[in-house]
């Protein structure tokens, strides 16, 4: 994180951000966060465990004129991996080629993941710098989940300097396609269970 900033929330909450909160009638709470010391800067154990089971997050870069671009990364429950206390790290697959995020990241290293879990009406927001690392067979292999089909080009690492969750509200619940199939086969499993039960119950003495 930067010397200028404060508090760690200052990343997001710029002079001009807190005087919109003022106006609106925000800016009173929020600074009661600030004297908690503002967002968290670390990765705790609930938000590790968080990532870890995430198989989706969109990734957003600016380019050094700050034009905006946003990606999303995807793999298996895992690929997201906690590297310290302040480092995500994951295998980053070969794509369309167009290489966006990595030429917003050479020339401006400032990054933002956003994690939503629709199941459980969740969502983190985490801001920090990123690199991509193409030199590193080692840490690119350790990276790669293990069993996935994907080629990985290259590895993103992403130093955290803030984070905070927002509340669930107007988040739609969905199910992921895998999820509600195992749900459904057990259901199924156990109805067919029951009928043969009651069909032994049913038969003839």
């Amino acid at each position: 994180m930067t010397d200028t900033l404060q508090f760690s929330s200052d990343i997001a909450f710029t002079p001009q951000v807190k005087a919109i909160q003022a106006r609106k009638g925000s800016r009173v709470a929020y600074a009661r966060v600030e004297q908690g010391g503002g967002w968290r800067s670390r990765i705790d154990e609930n938000l590790a465990e968080f990532l870890g089971a995430q198989t989706s997050v969109l990734l957003a870069t600016a380019s050094a004129d700050g034009q905006p671009y946003i990606q999303h990364r995807g793999g298996p429950a895992g690929f997201l991996h906690v590297l310290d206390d302040q480092t995500i790290g994951f295998a980053d697959f070969t794509g369309n080629k167009q290489y966006i995020t990595q030429g917003n990241l050479a020339e401006n290293p400032k990054a933002y993941i956003f994690v939503i879990d629709y199941a459980h009406r969740r969502r983190i927001k985490i801001w920090g710098r990123a690199q991509v690392i193409e030199d590193d067979p080692a840490l690119i292999a350790s990276l790669m989940p293990k069993g996935y089909k994907a080629r990985p080009e290259q590895a993103i690492l992403f130093k955290v300097e803030a984070w905070d969750t927002n509340c669930p509200q107007h988040i739609p619940q969905k199910f992921d396609a895998a999820d509600v199939a195992e749900a459904l086969a057990k259901r199924d499993a156990r109805i067919a269970e029951l009928e043969a039960e009651l069909a032994a119950v049913r038969a003839p003495g």
